[in-house]
């Protein structure tokens, strides 16, 4: 891998809304088809995710065409100190880079400075390197579909043990 980008983590702010959904609809058109729970959360992140204590995160990127966003992920939470690490997306101009790791570490850093007792993920066998990279972080695969799944794509459910190499 080349030279990290100059690469900032920011918090969710209102003006960043239109980047998530960008980020994430371009990701799941690619991929699968955007379900209606998917539209729910990106149309409307503050009531889906803020404010039930959940986060949303933005990977900035300062290069030559200026500071632009190229990543996101969000923690929902389930309740009882349980988490969702989900919508992680980066923009494919900018994927290749490590931004997807920054992404995940900050995520992984808000859910243990929340003192938060799970943090589980649901996703796709056809995601192999998305895979690889959770495996890297801590995550462990469990018994797919999770009960109560809302993802029809969703065949492949990881739970995080803690801190690994990577």
């Amino acid at each position: 891998m080349s030279q990290p980008p100059d690469v900032r983590i920011v918090d969710f702010a209102p003006h960043l809304r239109g980047d998530f959904a960008r980020l994430n609809l371009e990701w799941l058109e690619r991929w699968f088809v955007v379900e209606p729970i998917d539209r729910e959360v990106l149309e409307n992140p503050e009531k889906n995710i803020l404010e039930g204590g959940g986060h949303v995160l933005f990977a900035l990127l300062s290069d030559s065409q200026g500071e632009r966003v190229v990543g996101t992920v969000a923690l929902l939470h389930e309740g009882a100190g349980v988490y969702e690490l989900t919508k992680m997306a980066v923009a494919p101009d900018a994927r290749g880079h490590g931004i997807g790791r920054q992404l995940l570490r900050a995520a992984v850093g808000v859910f243990t400075g929340l003192g938060g007792r799970e943090l589980f993920l649901e996703s796709s066998s056809k995601l192999l390197p998305a895979l690889r990279l959770y495996e890297s972080a801590g995550f462990v695969h469990r018994p797919a579909p999770r009960p109560g799944s809302h993802y029809a794509r969703a065949d492949v459910y990881m739970v995080w043990e803690g801190a690994a190499a990577g």
